[in-house]
């Protein structure tokens, strides 16, 4: 399979349990995610990884959500009102 046919990464936000973070954060892994940021006391994390790998992270013992990242784009101020 070639790189350019494989399917784009999207953003996740996960909620983990805090207690067993580090845990959770290495199953995650191997599942496939690539983490970009980790708030460990908060018990929160994000990263990346293919769409149809959502429901592994999902299955992981101890992720208690998962929401996919979303970009919201703003019209320039100059716009006329919508």
């Amino acid at each position: 399979m070639s790189k350019s046919s494989q399917p784009a990464p999207v953003g996740v936000i996960l909620a983990v349990d805090p207690a067993r973070f580090a845990e959770v954060l290495m199953a995650l892994q191997q599942a496939g995610l690539t983490v970009t940021s980790e708030q460990p006391i908060l018990g929160t994390l994000s990263g990346t990884i293919t769409k149809d790998r959502i429901p592994a992270l999902e299955a992981v013992d101890g992720v208690e959500s998962l929401n996919r990242e979303r970009t919201i784009e703003l019209p320039p101020p100059e716009s006329p009102i919508q």
